[in-house]
């Protein structure tokens, strides 16, 4: 019942935020100059890679999500491979997060000049 619970706000936590930023940053493409009309071959590999790791991540989340509840409502054990899943859902969610799922640094502030007195 414990491990139940710790997976479904492991998902709710970890894997469905890293969903919402990897979704959001889907298309931006730090540190790549896209201004080469003959590079667009790898900016569209690019983008359908992150879209597929975006699809396996809402995959393996609602698949230990409904997992998980059923579980708990029928007061049954988990299949093992529920285990594996969440903990592949956790690792794809931590590659979003490193990845394209960051937000843009922030600029930098200038320095104030000290006012002549």
């Amino acid at each position: 019942m414990w491990d139940d619970a710790l997976l479904i706000a492991g998902v709710l936590l970890a894997a469905l935020p890293a969903f919402v930023l990897g979704a959001r940053g889907m298309f931006r493409h730090r540190g790549y100059v896209t201004g080469d009309p003959n590079d667009r071959a790898s900016v569209i590999i690019m983008v359908t890679m992150r879209a597929l790791v975006l699809l396996l991540v809402l995959a393996l989340s609602s698949i230990t999500l409904i997992s998980c509840i059923g579980a708990l409502i029928k007061d049954v054990e988990l299949h093992g491979l529920v285990y594996v899943f969440f903990t592949l859902d956790l690792l794809l969610a931590a590659l979003v997060l490193l990845t394209f799922g960051r937000s843009d640094p922030r600029p930098a502030r200038r320095r104030a000049t000290p006012a002549r007195r």
